[in-house]
């Protein structure tokens, strides 16, 4: 049977990883914006890809459920690209974490079921991850371990606790991480693999909405201050994505790969943490 290649957010990172490890495979695009993920098919099937499209919430557990099935029912699944999200300036703190946290529990749950043997995935979480003031060991791995339908029940994540955006999304993609290292044992017992991918600044649509949004001119500080001198671009995230997916990654599992352009080390040993 054809090896099938599941992509959950059909925007340009997720496309250029799909296009990195898609030729010959069936590539399942999905994306919650039917509209979107149609245009995205289409393209792909215009460039010689084999290709079907399918809608998706990831914060709702059947809708997830429903996409690993379809996804199995083509083929055995041999990759997936978990690059769905939402950022600080598109939603409120209870969004993010549904979407970004929740979600990714949920999408690293259902799939880890259906994953066939040998396969691998990655995840796409977040530099802002690896900012986040310290959390407890405890806190931590209840992020890791805790079921899928009580994640946001841990009392600090309630909104008395994370009363802005930012901060969402910082949680959220450090959970993002600690899910897949503590999701690689379980998708070992199926002979798969499972990895994160924590990006910088990437030219996108989300970075655009961060850049026009209301902290627009700090997120364009944080390009001009990033030690490389730029953002990087989603061909770059393929770069390390077809890495993790692919045989060359054979040895890798349950880890997250930074890579931001400096901007990590320049907050923690820059001039300003230096003084």
């Amino acid at each position: 049977m054809t090896e099938v290649v599941v992509v959950i957010g059909a925007g340009s990172m997720g496309q250029a990883i799909a296009r990195r490890v898609g030729a010959g495979p069936h590539v399942l695009l999905a994306s919650r914006r039917e509209k979107t993920v149609a245009a995205a098919g289409q393209a792909f099937r215009d460039s010689g890809f084999e290709t079907s499209t399918a809608t998706v919430d990831v914060s709702d557990r059947e809708s997830v459920i429903s996409l690993a099935r379809t996804a199995a029912a083509l083929g055995p699944v041999t990759r997936l690209v978990h690059a769905a999200g939402v950022s600080p300036s598109q939603a409120s703190p209870e969004t993010i974490l549904r979407v970004d946290l929740y979600g990714t529990a949920l999408v690293l749950e259902a799939f880890g079921g259906v994953i066939a043997p040998g396969g691998s995935g990655v995840v796409i979480a977040s530099q802002s991850g690896h900012v986040l003031p310290a959390l407890t060991a405890e806190q931590e791995r209840q992020l890791a371990v805790t079921p899928a339908e009580d994640l946001l029940s841990l009392p600090f994540l309630q909104p008395e606790q994370v009363s802005d955006s930012l901060h969402a999304y910082q949680l959220s993609k450090r959970g993002n991480a600690l899910r897949v290292q503590a999701e690689a044992v379980r998708w070992a017992q199926r002979d798969a693999r499972i990895n994160a991918i924590s990006p910088g600044i990437i030219i996108s649509d989300t970075a655009r909405d961060e850049m026009n949004g209301p902290n627009g001119q700090e997120f364009q500080a944080l390009i001009g201050g990033c030690p490389v001198g730029r953002a990087g671009t989603p061909d770059e995230v393929a770069t390390v994505g077809a890495l993790l997916l692919g045989p060359d990654g054979a040895f890798i599992t349950g880890s997250d790969f930074l890579m931001d352009g400096g901007l990590t080390a320049d907050y923690i040993f820059g001039s300003v943490a230096l003084g």
